[in-house]
């Protein structure tokens, strides 16, 4: 009995190290889509415009990003009729494991010149504002466990 136990200790203060590459930042969220891929499991899907620079000369970071964090999904679905009714959803947001892919445009004036997508995994909002009004963005368990 005693052996089992000192198994059991060791399993779990071994944890695996990882090296995170977090991202936050505010920004807008748009194209919120449902992908459907012929061989894997179907994922939510955002794409979210990160302002950046003066705020007097405002520019835009796209990311593509995967919906990771289980209360993001749903904060997503929620906000899915804000956004598809070209409201302004404006976001605080948590990203990770950024990684960027080369593409060539396949169409209007830059067609043939090769682009990069930054791709990456929404964790979580730190809070949403749909047309400059608070909305809900974490539950209150989520606030204590922050603070």
């Amino acid at each position: 009995m005693s052996n089992n136990k000192a198994v059991t200790k060791t399993a779990s203060s071994e944890k695996p190290k990882y090296f995170d590459l977090d991202i936050n930042g505010i920004g807008y969220l748009n194209r919120i889509r449902e992908v459907r891929p012929e061989n894997g499991t179907p994922f939510l899907s955002v794409t979210i415009a990160a302002l950046r620079g003066s705020a007097d000369n405002v520019q835009h970071t796209h990311f593509d990003c995967v919906v990771a964090g289980e209360e993001a999904k749903g904060l997503v679905r929620k906000l899915i009729p804000a956004v598809e009714a070209d409201l302004k959803v404006l976001v605080g947001f948590k990203l990770s494991d950024l990684q960027a892919d080369v593409f060539t445009f396949k169409q209007g004036d830059r067609a043939g010149t090769t682009g990069i997508s930054l791709k990456s995994r929404l964790l979580k909002f730190q809070w949403i504002k749909v047309e400059g009004k608070p909305f809900p963005a974490a539950s209150p368990v989520s606030r204590r466990a922050v603070a």
